[in-house]
């Protein structure tokens, strides 16, 4: 099984593939240690200012990492905000059986309620650079973008709106 956890920047991607990791002993793969092996070695004149093309650049990648792990029966789950609301579409029916796919969502409500945990607890699995500018405006827009996009394309999503708990039982 491929299990594939999307949404925008700081809903708990991480943290989330991390659970299932201890629960399930599935390794995971996080997309921006791709973007930035990547980058760092030289391997794309990309920067990390190129989100959309970054999106596009990386999931040429690994649409064939997932195709790779269904085809070897390897469990795997990968995590980011590079996979695209239309990835359904570069996928066979029999791959499709084997992927689990959500997006994390956060409310309007939800962020503004907890804004100031969202900036405390940005590095409780990866320490990122200092983000303290997070712009509460553009998380909002980001997250309900996400959900348009989910609603559009049929993906499944976790709406985080009152607190944050987020668990998710695989096949």
């Amino acid at each position: 099984m491929v299990v594939l956890i999307a949404g925008s920047s700081h809903t708990g991607k991480t943290l989330l593939a991390q659970r299932l990791l201890e629960k399930y002993k599935y390794p995971y793969l996080s997309i921006d240690h791709l973007k930035m092996g990547l980058i760092r070695s030289n391997n794309t004149k990309l920067t990390v200012n190129d989100d959309e093309k970054l999106t596009d650049y990386l999931w040429e990648i690994v649409k064939e990492i997932i195709k790779t792990n269904i085809e070897n029966k390897q469990n795997i789950i990968i995590e980011g905000c590079y996979i695209p609301f239309n990835w359904k579409k570069d996928f066979s029916k029999e791959h499709l059986k084997e992927i689990e796919y959500i997006c994390l969502i956060m409310t309007e409500k939800y962020i503004n309620n907890n804004y100031n945990n969202i900036i405390m607890y940005q590095n409780v699995i990866e320490q990122r650079k200092d983000e303290k500018d997070i712009d509460r405006i553009e998380l909002i827009r980001e997250n309900n973008y996400n959900l348009e996009m989910c609603k559009k394309y049929q993906n499944r999503y976790i709406l985080l709106d009152d607190n944050y708990s987020v668990d998710l039982d695989l096949k």
